[in-house]
């Protein structure tokens, strides 16, 4: 796994990057053999007081796994952010073993999760509202079928604030998506 090391105005040092390095590798290794990569970014806290650190680690093709932390000490503010990485790719690994979800691995390994993205028109100025807003991208996506807690879980790992999904207890489409509370919202069409 290619692991990357980085100061935002702070010097990193070679005992720092050594223990991110094993860290992260022990993480990756214990729940996903064929990680792809971790890149660790140490930065000053706030006003200048204590540090902060930003790990942004890609799991496997479509799974991407951020966390941020805050401590007085360097090591210290990493391993806040590497606890809840290693929380997360807990919770997500023993989730999908539950409910037999290899198919969504499968499908997540094999790329199905890639989004095209066209960009039809670049707005550089603010313009005033029509009635019927200008399209501004496309994007297309697989739709995947998946039950309402394998939906959420898909919302949690892609960082999206909606998810359509073919429900496989009704067949009909359904949304999730993240509400301004930080709550899931579950849209079902009414069956007539």
């Amino acid at each position: 796994m290619d692991i990357r090391v980085s100061g935002h105005q702070v010097e990193t040092g070679e005992a720092l990057k050594t223990l991110v390095t094993e860290r992260l590798q022990g993480i990756a290794d214990k729940y996903f053999s064929r990680s792809i990569s971790a890149h660790t970014t140490f930065g000053k806290g706030p006003h200048d007081n204590g540090f902060t650190c930003d790990i942004v680690m890609h799991v496997m093709q479509g799974l991407v796994l951020k966390s941020s932390n805050t401590g007085m000490e360097a090591n210290g503010a990493f391993d806040g952010a590497a606890n809840r990485i290693d929380k997360q790719l807990r919770r997500y690994t023993s989730r999908l073993k539950d409910r037999q979800a290899g198919a969504v691995i499968a499908l997540a390994e094999n790329g199905a999760y890639d989004a095209g993205y066209t960009l039809f028109q670049e707005t550089t100025q603010e313009e005033e509202p029509a009635d019927a807003p200008l399209i501004i991208a496309e994007t297309r996506v697989d739709v995947p079928e998946a039950t309402v807690s394998d939906a959420v879980m898909m919302l949690d790992l892609r960082h999206t604030n909606a998810l359509l999904f073919r429900n496989t207890a009704t067949g009909t489409h359904n949304m999730v998506y993240r509400r301004g509370d930080g709550t899931i919202g579950w849209v079902e069409p009414n069956r007539t």
